[in-house]
């Protein structure tokens, strides 16, 4: 008996998902789904988006976006938590209201759950890694710490991992300081 080789699922498959309040992303043609994010988790995103938000006023040097699609080829898309582009690199990275090219920055935060731990600490990392992200933050909620990773010779590598009243600081956003312990003061 032959072996049954699944296709590989595209955008337009991914643009026929139903609008029901999931979070659908394609991954080397494979469909991830999630729920929508809980409370905890958009309350930890806003935490950020104001914290970046309110350095970017003071320091134009680009452009941040929650939410927004990423469709890097015809087998992956996704929706991260937040984005950041510098001003430079803005019309590079984005075609039709979506991101196309190698971002920035990138940060996801864990939901609850095995499977969004393996996604985005994985699967996800290895998408950015394929497409040039230029650093990916992972923020966990329950360990209350933020994971960085920064390309490094096409490899998103484990830089630091900061916690509790540690700052978070990087190279892309010069004097940008954050205490992880803000993130999570809910």
């Amino acid at each position: 008996m032959a072996a049954r080789i699944e296709p590989l699922l595209t955008v337009a498959d991914l643009d026929s998902c139903p609008d029901d309040n999931n979070r659908y992303e394609l991954i080397d043609g494979e469909l991830f789904v999630s729920r929508a994010p809980g409370i905890p988790h958009q309350r930890v995103l806003l935490n950020l988006e104001v914290a970046l938000s309110n350095y970017l006023s003071g320091h134009p040097v680009g452009i941040l976006v929650p939410g927004a699609g990423a469709i890097f080829s015809n087998h992956d898309a996704v929706i991260p938590d937040l984005v950041f582009v510098r001003n430079e690199r803005w019309p590079e990275v984005v075609s039709n209201n979506k991101f196309t090219a190698g971002l920035d920055l990138v940060i996801e935060i864990l939901s609850p759950g095995k499977e969004n731990r393996e996604r985005d600490l994985l699967v996800k990392r290895q998408l950015y890694e394929k497409f040039g992200i230029g650093e990916y933050w992972v923020v966990d909620s329950e360990n209350r710490s933020v994971k960085v990773y920064k390309l490094d010779a096409a490899r998103l590598q484990s830089v630091a991992t900061f916690r509790d009243s540690e700052e978070i600081t990087t190279d892309l956003l010069p004097g940008f300081r954050l205490t992880v312990s803000a993130l999570f003061n809910l």
